[in-house]
């Protein structure tokens, strides 16, 4: 008989599938109109086959992905589950809210503690008010750990490895695990290597976000495909990206964002067994990681030539990657997110079009055209 993978985490067995509700199934289309029953469906087939940690968020679903959820799991012992939520710090004005937030989410869950507690999506945008002593929140959040009110604290990330050094350069004694997002495109496209490699020099746990990159890693061009079937006959595409996370010791929960139960019963089956990548598999994936973003990317070797000429003073290469970010993603929140992060005399819109970075760049890329484009299709939140 097969069943769920766990790991260990400070004397806890954890599933390593964990449930993420912020794709719950929703009825026409709508995203704040979550589908209940089909969502106490998912619940129920989690649990039967050892599903064990469920994770939502203040703003997923519009605020009601609490709500369900906490309803859903309200049919189980407390103590057979771990329920995950967040401080929503992606909005800075939530920052003097932490006290109100944290006891509408217990509320909205319908607990009395949470298992685990994040800060969520230090970013560029918000690193500065999260070390802000000023809005208290590692001083509230901390003291509800002390109180029981939240078992184990933590947070995730978007930011690039600068900002989470930053953060745990003040915190980092403090955080018990981190989640990031990870991805065999990502280790390279993100820089998620290094961000795995700066949570090892903390010792902190890894928890994964996005590992199928919102579905686009099991959509492959054909030769692409067939050069893994050559090294797996018998496994899709969606079963080399989790596999490529079970590669990962440091990884502890893999956060999938299931919409149906038939989606929840493929990744089951996966995490029932551990087939982590060989050294050939992971190197084949790299490669064609390599050639996707090569053939949708701007160029750009970050060799700063161009900073040096612009009368702006724009950090031209942080610019071209977060245009890079948009158009590989094909939208997303990402590069508004890093556009919002900095001043309005350094976005693209400050650019005068005087193409004297463009003289300079041994890529030769048309970075006047593509500041315009940003300005005019990349919108700050």
């Amino acid at each position: 008989m097969t069943r769920m993978i766990y790991k260990e985490f400070k004397g806890l067995e954890i599933s390593t599938l964990g449930m993420g509700c912020m794709r719950l199934p929703v009825i026409d289309g709508k995203d704040a109109d979550i589908d209940e029953k089909q969502t106490f469906e998912m619940v129920d087939l989690a649990f039967s086959k050892g599903i064990n940690y469920f994770d939502t968020a203040w703003g997923y679903h519009a605020g009601n992905s609490e709500k369900v959820l906490g309803k859903a799991l309200s049919r189980y012992p407390r103590e057979s589950f771990f329920l995950a939520d967040k401080f929503p710090g992606y909005d800075l004005s939530n920052m003097p809210k932490v006290e109100e937030i944290f006891e509408k989410q217990l509320e909205k869950c319908g607990v009395s503690y949470f298992d685990f507690y994040f800060f969520h999506n230090v970013s560029e945008l918000n690193i500065d008010a999260y070390l802000d002593p000023a809005f208290g929140i590692f001083d509230y959040l901390m003291k509800q750990k002390e109180n029981g009110r939240i078992r184990h604290l933590g947070f995730s990330a978007h930011g690039g490895v600068d900002v989470i050094r930053r953060f745990l350069e003040a915190y980092g004694s403090s955080m018990e695990f981190c989640m990031i997002q990870l991805n065999w495109i990502d280790e390279i496209f993100q820089n998620a290597a290094d961000k795995l490699d700066l949570l090892k020099e903390y010792g902190i746990p890894v928890w994964v976000m996005e590992p199928l990159r919102g579905g686009s890693l099991v959509r492959l061009s054909p030769e692409d495909e067939e050069k893994l079937r050559q090294l797996r006959p018998d496994e899709s595409v969606k079963e080399w990206a989790f596999r490529y996370i079970q590669s990962i010791p440091e990884v502890v929960v893999t956060l999938s964002g299931m919409s149906s139960v038939d989606q929840m019963k493929e990744n089951i089956a996966i995490f029932e067994e551990d087939r982590p990548l060989s050294a050939k598999e992971l190197e084949t994936l790299r490669v064609i990681a390599e050639e996707m973003i090569r053939g949708k990317i701007l160029p750009c070797t970050a060799c700063r030539y161009c900073t040096s000429y612009c009368p702006k003073g724009l950090d031209i290469p942080k610019l071209l990657a977060l245009y890079n970010e948009n158009k590989f993603t094909g939208g997303g929140f990402l590069a508004p997110l890093g556009i919002t992060a900095l001043p309005e005399d350094k976005r693209p819109q400050a650019c005068i079009g005087c193409r004297k970075c463009e003289k300079v760049c041994p890529q030769t890329i048309m970075i006047s055209e593509i500041m315009k484009d940003m300005a005019e299709n990349i919108k700050p939140w």
